[in-house]
Formats: structure tokens, sequence, C-alpha cells
């Protein structure tokens, strides 16, 4: 058996898939480049499990290694059980039911904030904890003061760079600029076969936070309007949380709602798709195919602009948002509020007048991405690396190799 100097485990810890392509490809790249160090994929369900497999393929052998976490008291697995309809119990069940493992690491990669529980609770002061984040949206979560508890937290560019540290008060040397990984795996996915008769398709893509999202207020009058135009394509693709149980439960800003079911009407409707949280939900299929980005306040809007178009913005809240840097992205199309305005905000959004919205489009992704030649996974690699207090292999650690169409 091989014997490792470090160990780094990427933690994959949600019920869905959508957190996987933001810390899947730097492990990859960091188990390319530090063949000394064992780089340890860590999935707390079968369907995560599934994912992290297909995605990292044969590539799982050698320092790059699959350790299934599960709950191994009966205590957790009844308390998951109880209030799975309405709370994540198991994703916090999982670190005390797994301390051992955690203790034995050097540093732990995750893309979600629960992780730091293995500080602030059970006191692993010694485990270093990097956050990958997942996504670049604006949301005020996203800036919280709970990021200055990481040891380092990796970023896409400048917009949440300067956020987290004027915002969440993050020690600027704990921050590195690395790109957006998750491009390096789905940045170049193909098209979606399903929509394509020439007619305009429109990515609507609520969010799941009652507070925020436009779905419960008036996402069926959304879905209505296009059941009554069918001179548009829709792909109804919300966030894939937002239909995973019965209730949805926010704790940012306290709130709960029920998202219901998808009647009859919208799902024989022939020119809508409904996608509740498949695979092409979160692999930019949707974002990649679309011609007209339809939302709220969702990170996948800036997924959406990695190659400009029209987008439609919907405030179901009655939002002060013009000079709210959570609502910066409203800037790339009109907003409205009331979805009898679709059929005009669709037309101005595609005409764009000025070019308004097209500028405002072009800094918003200068500000949020930092792109170069070098891949965002290796980069993110070289990071976590700078960390954990190791050298990646000078052979291949400036390599741009990007994993594609995965």
């Amino acid at each position: 058996m091989a014997s490792f100097g470090m160990r780094v485990c990427f933690l994959f810890n949600h019920d869905q898939v959508h957190q996987v392509a933001h810390s899947l490809p730097i492990a990859l790249a960091l188990a390319d480049r530090a063949p000394e160090v064992e780089v340890i994929l860590a999935p707390t369900n079968p369907r995560i499990q599934t994912e992290v497999v297909r995605l990292a393929g044969s590539r799982l052998r050698d320092n790059l290694i699959l350790h299934p976490l599960d709950l191994h008291r009966r205590s957790s697995s009844v308390l998951a059980a109880l209030t799975e309809p309405f709370a994540p119990a198991r994703k916090l069940l999982v670190y005390r039911d797994n301390l051992d493992f955690f203790r034995s690491l050097d540093v732990l990669v995750v893309a979600e904030k629960t992780s730091l529980l293995l500080k602030t609770r059970y006191g692993l002061d010694q485990l270093k904890i990097i956050h990958t984040r997942h996504g670049a949206g604006d949301r005020a979560i996203g800036f919280d003061p709970v990021s200055a508890q990481f040891d380092h937290v990796l970023v896409p560019g400048e917009k949440v760079r300067s956020r987290l540290i004027s915002d969440a008060q993050v020690d600027p040397d704990r921050i590195s600029v690395v790109g957006y990984p998750k491009f390096d795996l789905h940045g170049m996915s193909r098209p979606h076969a399903l929509i394509d008769n020439g007619r305009p398709v429109v990515l609507y893509n609520p969010h799941v936070s009652p507070h925020l999202s436009s779905w419960y207020k008036m996402g069926r009058r959304v879905l209505d309007w296009f059941v009554e135009h069918d001179d548009f394509q829709l792909i109804f693709a919300p966030h894939v949380m937002l239909f995973e149980r019965r209730f949805a439960l926010t704790i940012d800003k306290l709130s709960i709602d029920r998202p219901g079911r998808i009647e009859e009407r919208y799902l024989r409707a022939p020119n809508i798709h409904i996608d509740l949280g498949s695979r092409a939900s979160s692999n930019m299929t949707y974002t990649n195919r679309a011609d007209i980005y339809l939302g709220d306040v969702s990170s996948q809007i800036y997924e959406f602009l990695l190659n400009p178009r029209p987008c439609v913005f919907l405030d179901a809240h009655e939002t002060d948002w013009v000079d709210d840097k959570n609502y910066a992205h409203w800037r790339a199309g009109p907003v409205i509020n009331d979805p009898a305005c679709l059929g005009d905000a669709l037309s101005e959004a595609m005409r764009d007048p000025g070019g308004r919205y097209a500028a405002a489009q072009k800094r918003l992704l200068e500000d949020t991405f930092d792109l170069t030649d070098i891949a965002s996974s290796v980069r993110a690699a070289e990071a976590v690396a700078r960390v954990g207090g190791f050298t990646l292999s000078a052979a291949k650690a400036r390599t741009a190799r990007r994993i594609v169409n995965a």
C-alpha cells in the first residue's frame, strides 16, 4: 500500500449534485500534480457518490481515493429520517459520526459552510478547512461573517474577493483568486437536444429561498404566460433544491414555504421542458443552450453570462434593488414585478436599445470571473497546496489541461 505524506479531503456533503463541479475539478488537478499527496473524495450519499465516480472515472486510482461517508449511530439515522421532509439534518450529523476520519486529515476542501462545525463544535482546530464556494452570485448570505472562519477561501474574481473583505471581514491573505473551476468541467457542455425548433429558448431558473424567489408568488403565472405564448420555448429548470422537499426552509432570513406540485397543464405543454433536478439542471446544459435567461437571484445568471445574452428578472418582493449590491446582476436586463409584462420585457431585452444591458453584462462578467490561460482548477490546486504547505509537481503545475463535456 502506498504511503502518502499529506491527506487532503474534498467533501461532497449535500442532498443534490450541484456543488460537485465547484470542487471536484480541483481534486483532479491536485491528484495529477501532487502524486505524494493522498487526495480523498468523500461523498455523503449515493446520489453524489454516483456523480463523483462518473466524473472522476478511471482517474480513481493511485493517490485519488474514494471514501464514502455515512451515519454510524442509530440515533443519527433515526433523527435524519424524522427530519428529512423539512431539514437537512443528515448533512450536519455526518460530521459527528465521522470525527475520527476528519481528525486524520491535514486539509479539508468544501463547497459549503456547515463543515465549520468541525472547528466550532468539535474542536478540530488543527484541520485546515478551505472553502471553494459554490457559485459566483451576489446574495448577501455569500458574504456573511461565517466566511472569515475558514482557513482559506477560493474565489472566482475581484467582486467576490472585495465583498468578502468588506462585508465578511475576511483577511485578504486568506483569499486566493482562482477563476471558476466549474467552467473547466462544464463550460463547453453540449446544447440540449430536446430544444431545437428555431423558436427563442427561455430558461426560467427561480431560486429556492422563499424570501427571494419568484416561484412561490408568481411562478405559475410565469408558466401560464408561456403556455399561452408558444412562439417561445421554455426550459423550466429551477434551483435543484426547490422541489427536493415538501417544504423549502431557509435560515439566512428565516422563511418557509411549500413549492407545491407541477400541474398537468404545464407538463403537457408542447413548448415547455420541465426539469426539477436532473444532472442537466446543474451542469450548464441549460445555461449554455438558452437564448434568454429569466430568473431572480440564482448565481446561475453568471454562468449564463459566460456567453452574454438577453436577460429578464422577476421581482416578487417589491425590492429596493437599484443601489443594492446583492442585486447587482439585475442590471443585466429589465426587471419586472408582474408576469403580464413578460412580453414587453423579453422584447426590450432582445432589442437592448442603446446597448445598455450589453455594457452592464460585460462589466459584471469581468468583475465576477478572473479567467486566464491557466485552468481555474489548476490555479485552485496551487492555492490548496500553498495552504497545505506542500508543492505541486513542477512538470505539471502550470499545465492548462481542461476537463470539458463531462
